[in-house]
């Protein structure tokens, strides 16, 4: 109860709940276990939304007090069936929320739509309350659902009262429109038109398997290496915005055994894509030089020195992987971010560093 509570007072992405981990299952050897083609009648008590799914949504509230219940279903469902989100997707969505103050009335929540900033929300299904992400699991990309949450109890107003926010009237209404979602094991399409070489590392990568990357002998290079593998035919990555990949990362310098194992990749997480913003100092500027200006869709191969790397300050402190570093990225998204929000009065601004190899490095790093 008191996770709803606080989750209708910030964006969707927020509400979380533990992760579980995943085996990797390649994309197409997954079969849902049932389809929800027709559903069940919509209940009547749910707000119409006018609008096409991908434009602002307009809410007509019912003439009826809001119910004291949860509701929620699917009012458009999308185009085709092969592109179904499943339970452990990474989905992008733009998400609305709406104030529900009695029969036939209500009004959007300022500043809680993604459409006004234009910036959609990266929902980890896996971090999901259930009554989220049952509704989304084996719909499809193109889908639109509403939720009505009801009003709060006194106990979840004097809850947000002394959390010093203002406690919402009525009930709570989100829209979420699915956007496009990206899986376990997702990597770009396309076939590599390069391995790499010409005293690069050679990368294999076979179907949803993790890359295989063999480094050459000799001195690595003292300068940053961007060699697509794969170019894409989208967007190309704009400073600032969120990006999802899948990764591998090596050191060039070989472990005792003479060897070149992974010091990091999402592949050990289950082929878990993994999201940050790009191009702002939350990862290693190697990244940061790296992928910004590169197009959705590509496979990179980069060869990071130690100084666009972790540096020496961060390898002793933190166990970092030292020298220069070689990562296998397939950008598969690429999206903007909101705006930043205006610093209160007296708050001090800060920033720190999200490695794109350790999580819990990360997590130190920002501290």
């Amino acid at each position: 109860m008191h996770r709803r509570a606080a989750a209708l007072a910030v964006p969707l992405t927020v509400i979380a709940l533990t992760v579980s981990s995943c085996g990797n299952i390649p994309e197409e050897w997954r079969t849902p276990a049932f389809l929800q083609m027709n559903g069940d009648q919509l209940d009547s008590r749910l707000p119409a939304v006018e609008g096409d799914v991908g434009e602002e949504p307009k809410v007509v509230f019912p003439d009826i007090e809001p119910p004291e219940e949860e509701l929620s279903g699917v009012v458009n469902q999308g185009p085709g069936e092969e592109e179904l989100v499943r339970a452990d997707d990474l989905v992008v969505a733009n998400v609305a929320q709406f104030q529900w103050t009695g029969p036939g009335e209500g009004e959007p929540v300022e500043g809680q739509s993604s459409y006004e900033t234009g910036a959609p929300d990266l929902i980890r299904m896996e971090e999901m309350p259930e009554q989220i992400s049952s509704v989304l699991v084996n719909q499809a990309v193109g889908s639109r659902a509403v939720y009505v949450f009801p009003p709060l109890t006194q106990e979840e107003q004097d809850q947000a009262e002394a959390m010093g926010q203002e406690p919402q009237v009525g009930a709570s209404v989100l829209v979420v429109d699915v956007v496009d979602r990206f899986g376990m094991g997702s990597v770009v399409p396309g076939e590599q038109t390069s391995d790499g070489g010409d005293g690069l590392p050679t990368v294999v990568q076979e179907g949803h398997s993790e890359p295989v990357i063999e480094v050459p002998e000799g001195d690595a290079p003292t300068d940053l290496e961007i060699s697509p593998l794969i170019e894409g035919t989208g967007e190309e990555v704009q400073e600032g915005q969120q990006v999802i990949v899948q990764y591998t990362g090596v050191r060039w310098e070989a472990d005792e055994n003479g060897e070149h194992p992974s010091f990091d990749s999402t592949w050990t997480r289950g082929g878990a894509p993994f999201d940050t913003t790009i191009g702002a100092g939350s990862v290693i500027q190697g990244w940061d030089e790296g992928i910004v200006g590169q197009k959705v869709g590509s496979r990179l191969l980069l060869v990071v020195p130690g100084d666009m790397a972790y540096g020496e300050s961060e390898e002793e402190a933190m166990g970092a992987p030292a020298g220069t570093l070689v990562f296998v990225v397939d950008v598969l998204g690429a999206f903007d971010n909101p705006p930043p929000a205006e610093p209160e009065e007296g708050a001090s601004e800060g920033a720190g560093e999200e490695a794109p190899a350790d999580e819990e490095a990360s997590e130190e790093e920002a501290e």
